[in-house]
């Protein structure tokens, strides 16, 4: 199974929104990958709801979202509302997580769950087999641009080794610091959805670079 990619609307131009937004239509990428965060959970604050109303408008490939929030519980139908495909909380900021987890499915998405830098993938030991998508964070949230954290490896190999032990399916994610020079290897470890923002939106063509992330 080919690998998908999806560009973080975060880095985009947010004067040129719509631009951007079709760029990400027409080239190789699979998904939006939209990062909200609301300056609590992370030192942070990104967009809300008026940005998920355009790309809900515009956007013409799943939108995966990626909440840094705290108590992500109180908004989890109005993502669904607005179009959201895969919706991602973090496991640090979910008091119950197999709850939540069960709530955004009963609203029609796929779930997925954040691990931070700092966090053991075994906690997510039992709640493996509701799980679409495991988001392993490369970076520290909060901020586009980051180092990537050379551990990740690790922690892929970890989640395969769960996956096979379990019986279990779901998308490995990374998420930060992904390059045209670690892709390769990512995909190799075997990350399955890679998102990138900087290395798509500073590149002279995003669409070549998308292009290459894909291969």
């Amino acid at each position: 199974m080919q690998h998908k990619i999806a560009p973080s609307i975060l880095s985009a131009d947010f004067g040129q929104l719509e631009r951007d937004i079709q760029m990400i239509n027409q080239s190789q990428a699979d998904w939006f990958h939209v990062d909200v965060m609301d300056g609590v959970f992370v030192p942070n604050i990104s967009f809300g709801f008026p940005v998920m109303q355009t790309l809900k408008q515009h956007a013409q490939k799943p939108l995966d979202v990626h909440l840094m929030i705290v108590d992500p519980d109180r908004y989890i139908t109005r993502f669904a509302e607005y179009g959201t495909a895969v919706l991602t909380v973090h496991i640090e900021a979910c008091t119950h997580l197999h709850r939540t987890l069960q709530a955004i499915k009963a609203a029609g998405m796929k779930a997925g769950v954040a691990v931070n830098p700092h966090t053991n993938v075994n906690q997510l030991s039992d709640v493996l087999g509701d799980l679409d998508l495991v988001c392993l964070m490369s970076v520290n949230p909060g901020f586009g641009g980051q180092s990537f954290i050379e551990n990740t490896y690790r922690k892929i190999e970890q989640l395969k080794t769960m996956q096979a032990q379990q019986g279990v399916s779901f998308e490995i994610e990374i998420d930060g610091g992904v390059t045209l020079s670690n892709y390769k290897r990512l995909i190799d470890t075997g990350a399955t959805v890679l998102v990138a923002g900087n290395t798509v939106f500073s590149a002279a063509s995003p669409s070549d670079t998308i292009a290459q992330l894909k291969q």
